[in-house]
């Protein structure tokens, strides 16, 4: 018997590859028919998918029978003979005679065989559910990342075009962009954030006329365009503090001056939302403030409705953690801060209800999409949120977590493909309905069946 697949040249559907090892027996092989039209002659490719004599070898006996006399047979009596009945297994020598447990539901039977387990598989990943993070930077070439194996800061213009071409290829359509910005570009107040020609919104629109559906997402924060690396300015405060010194047998009274450096909220807000009007001009389908301050949904969405874009979804980095898995990330985009850390503002990792908190407020201010970030270690706050909202869920397993497993599997520790597929259907089981992922290609390539 042979399934028989047939399409003119004219307008071919491509079959790139048979996976024969997945349907035993199958061999695929094609064949051309000249098929008359009129007057023309048109060549006509099919395909025809047959079960090969060596691996699928089935003798059937047919008799002479009507169905009827077939029918009759039956209801005589004379069933006709099938295979007999499997015998029972048998144990290995030693093994235990005990009574049955008595068992009303046994939940291994439905894990029994690979089409049970397939059957009720409750998660399932495909490549419409990652978005593929980019960096960029204003060079021609592609600059390896030696703390994220496999990544690269990519040339605008060239390198990243065919690094979008090859995601798209194993079914990706989603990248988010974060850019290396020159150095005296930077400044205290980011104003190159929204420079509408500056590398983002060049790349956008370069992304646009090469791609016209792919759908791109964007970072809003300061810290690429800031010289003090922070997601917000940075407002430096003097304070004079009273001190005694005692010298020898008497004392002396003096004053010594410190400075407090303060991330100031609204401020930054509004050149956040300059931001995010620079990119949504560009043709930026999503803007992601990541940067944590208060407020700034709200005046992102206000910001955007004003300028023409309500149809520019925001996707809110709801609960992002003060974490030490960003490591990789600020070699990446060299924008580590200048001084201390980013805890006020980026949450506290011991706290889970304070993500209530946030996503409420995200909602309620007119997020699309809530993310967390980090995702492994904070799978708990993932199936939080999507408890807490309806609203899609997207979680970032960041630079950290990517390097370990790549670190990992270099050392062959663990087998690194498995490990990235579970720690993907981890995610995507705690919640998530996009994941922000360096894995995003590999992962797709073998969800396809493509292992290269």
């Amino acid at each position: 018997m042979a399934c028989t697949i047939s399409f003119a040249s004219s307008n071919a559907l491509t079959i790139r590859k048979l996976d024969c090892q997945s349907y035993v027996g199958l061999k695929a092989s094609k064949n051309q028919k000249i098929v008359y039209i009129g007057r023309s002659i048109k060549l006509r490719t099919i395909l025809v998918v047959r079960a090969s004599a060596e691996e699928h070898k089935v003798s059937v006996k047919r008799s002479v029978l009507s169905n009827e006399e077939c029918e009759a047979a039956v209801v005589a009596g004379n069933a006709p003979e099938a295979p007999p009945v499997p015998p029972n297994p048998v144990a290995p020598i030693g093994t235990p005679v005990v009574p049955s447990l008595p068992l009303t539901r046994r939940p291994r039977r439905n894990r029994k065989s690979p089409a049970l387990r397939a059957s009720f598989q409750e998660t399932t990943l495909s490549p419409a559910n990652f978005v593929l993070p980019l960096f960029i930077h204003e060079g021609e070439d592609d600059t390896p990342i030696g703390a994220m194996p496999g990544c690269y800061r990519l040339g605008w213009r060239h390198g990243l075009v065919e690094e979008v071409y090859k995601a798209r290829d194993v079914g990706i359509n989603s990248v988010v962009l974060f850019p290396k910005i020159p150095d005296p570009l930077k400044t205290p107040t980011g104003v190159e954030a929204y420079n509408e020609n500056g590398l983002v919104p060049r790349t956008i629109r370069l992304l646009k006329d090469k791609y016209p559906d792919i759908v791109i997402y964007t970072d809003v924060a300061l810290d690429p365009y800031s010289s003090d690396g922070h997601d917000g300015i940075v407002r430096e405060d003097e304070i004079q503090i009273k001190i005694f010194l005692q010298i020898v047998l008497s004392c002396c009274e003096g004053f010594s001056t410190f400075i407090i450096r303060v991330i100031m909220n609204d401020e930054t807000v509004h050149q956040l939302c300059k931001q995010a009007v620079a990119q949504a001009r560009a043709g930026a389908d999503v803007v992601s403030p990541s940067d944590m301050m208060d407020g700034r949904v709200a005046a992102i969405r206000a910001a955007l409705d004003a300028e023409g874009f309500a149809d520019v979804s925001i996707m809110s980095y709801t609960a992002k953690y003060a974490s030490s898995f960003y490591g990789p990330f600020r070699e990446a985009l060299d924008s580590n801060p200048r001084f201390g850390d980013k805890k006020t503002y980026q949450m506290n990792p011991a706290n889970y209800r304070e993500a209530v908190v946030e996503c409420h407020e995200d909602e309620a201010e007119g997020a699309d999409i809530l993310l967390v970030k980090p995702a492994m270690p904070y799978l708990d706050v993932v199936r939080l949120l999507r408890d807490k909202s309806a609203l899609p869920i997207a979680a970032y397993q960041v630079s950290g977590e990517y390097s370990m497993i790549k670190a990992g599997g270099v050392l062959k520790m663990i087998d690194e493909e498995k490990v990235m597929m579970e720690s993907l259907m981890c995610i995507k089981r705690a919640g998530a309905d996009i994941i922000l992922t360096y894995f995003a290609q590999p992962a797709a390539r073998f969800l396809c069946g493509e292992k290269r």
